[in-house]
């Protein structure tokens, strides 16, 4: 996924996850690296949506009770994932 911040800059990201919670969809995404040992140790949350063109976006969740609900099932779904011996299987 290339994501593109308000000031323009486009950064690459992978998808780790997603979550549904009341017929919103929601993804985990990690900066992109072909760096095999680069650590990963933060992943961003973004809700899907659709713009006004019917085309799916994400965007960053400005609710932050939203927020902390839905971080709070992705730290318990990732508490066991190793991100690193994950990519190695990738």
């Amino acid at each position: 996924y290339t994501l593109t911040d308000d000031e323009g800059v486009e950064s690459d990201f992978e998808l780790i996850g997603t979550v549904e919670l009341e017929g919103v969809t929601y993804y985990a995404l990690v900066p992109y690296t072909e760096d095999e040992n680069a650590e990963i140790d933060e992943y961003i949350v973004l809700r899907g949506e659709k713009d006004e063109n019917g085309e799916d976006v994400l965007v960053s969740i400005e609710d932050d009770e939203e927020f902390d609900r839905v971080a709070d099932i992705f730290d318990d779904e990732f508490a066991d994932v190793d991100f690193e011996e994950a990519a190695d299987e990738e």
